[in-house]
């Protein structure tokens, strides 16, 4: 335990997270889309994820260090491999009562009294207006990202 601790006052000591690449992305100098690629990761790369700086997260992939998107990773042990059944998960399951899947969705900071009571902010509505991508932009975006159009039939209520 001491040396747990005596490690934390090492400069530059980092606690790396594993992670896997959901979808190839580009590894970025920077955290920036504007910033030189340092390489191209593929879908199920594995990396250890170093910090976070808004939406973007460092890495360490193989001899490469840079900058992705936070959303292009999946944390946690690798994804499972080919021909893999289940039974290691399974057994864990047993052993311990989880999976070591955790998901976790909700509104944090709010509790149901001030979601009650909250009132409509129309300057900060103004500006979230302002993030709104136009047509061309969209589908410039789409475009780069290899994305299809496709109908979604919703049911009825």
């Amino acid at each position: 335990m001491k040396l747990f601790f005596l490690l934390l006052l090492i400069p530059g000591f980092v606690l790396a997270e594993p992670a896997t690449v959901i979808r190839a992305t580009e590894l970025k100098k920077d955290p920036a889309s504007d910033a030189a690629t340092v390489a191209q990761l593929a879908e199920s790369a594995t990396v250890e994820a170093l910090e976070r700086q808004g939406g973007w997260t460092r890495v360490k992939a193989g001899d490469a260090e840079g900058w992705v998107r936070m959303l292009a990773l999946r944390y946690g042990a690798a994804a499972p491999k080919a021909g893999d059944t289940g039974l290691s998960q399974l057994f864990s399951v047993a052993r311990t009562g989880t999976s070591g899947t955790q998901v976790t969705t909700g509104v944090r900071g709010l509790d149901a009294q001030m979601l009650a009571n909250a009132q409509p902010n129309p300057a900060e509505l103004a500006k979230l207006h302002g993030f709104a991508a136009d047509r061309d932009a969209a589908a410039g975006f789409a475009a780069e990202g290899k994305l299809a159009a496709k109908a979604v039939e919703y049911p009825k209520p």
